[in-house]
Formats: structure tokens, C-alpha cells, sequence
């Protein structure tokens, strides 16, 4: 059975969904780690460079959330000094539209006049 979204009404004591992809991904932190690793892994340190203006505390905190709802992949290497990298998890690739679309709306959104 298909519904049609704007059809679907929430349950007194359930979250809306949009609510429930908010709580992982919200902020602009999170997207933005989202859509650095959207092709492929990378270390802390690039991510930082990507994200200049975000702190070591702030980028660990987010890596950390996104980690611990299964978005994206944290993988440690035994060496010295260590090497850690990420990338998104199967489950966190299903963002990838969501992403996308994001920009593209960005995109139309920065050329419009107002």
C-alpha cells in the first residue's frame, strides 16, 4: 500500500519521522561530514581542512553521533601514529539522494534574487 506523504498523519505519542532523521543528521556539521564522505573515505585531518572553521572537539563529537547511529564507518590501523578513517556505512550511502538533492537546492536557492 502506497501512501501519499501528505496523507500520512502522525500518532499522538509517536515521533514524526522527519523528527527522527533530524536527530541523526541535524545541524550543519553533520551534513557536512555527510557530504565530504559521500565518495569516498577520509582521515580526521582532511576532514578539517574541509571544514576549517569547525574545531578537533566539535568534528569528533559529530564523527562520534554519526558512528553511533550507524551512518558512517570508523575503521583504526594498529600503526604509529595511529591512522583512523572514515567513510559511510551501506546504511549511510542511502543519504547519498538526500544529499544530492540538498545541493541542487542550494544551488537554485544561492542564484535566486529576493
Amino acid at each position: 500500500m502506497n501512501k501519499d506523504i501528505d496523507m500520512i498523519i502522525d500518532k499522538d505519542n509517536e515521533k514524526c519521522p522527519v523528527e527522527t532523521a533530524l536527530d541523526v543528521i541535524d545541524g550543519k556539521w553533520k551534513i557536512l561530514i555527510l557530504w565530504y564522505l559521500r565518495r569516498d573515505t577520509k582521515r580526521f585531518n582532511q576532514l578539517q581542512k574541509l571544514m576549517p572553521k569547525i574545531t578537533q572537539k566539535m568534528l569528533s563529537q559529530k564523527l562520534k553521533e554519526l558512528e553511533s547511529h550507524g551512518v558512517i564507518n570508523r575503521v583504526v590501523y594498529p600503526e604509529i601514529p595511529p591512522k583512523v578513517e572514515y567513510s559511510l556505512s551501506e546504511y549511510g550511502k542511502s543519504l547519498k539522494p538526500i544529499l544530492k538533492q540538498l545541493y541542487l537546492w542550494g544551488e537554485e536557492h544561492k542564484n535566486k534574487e529576493f
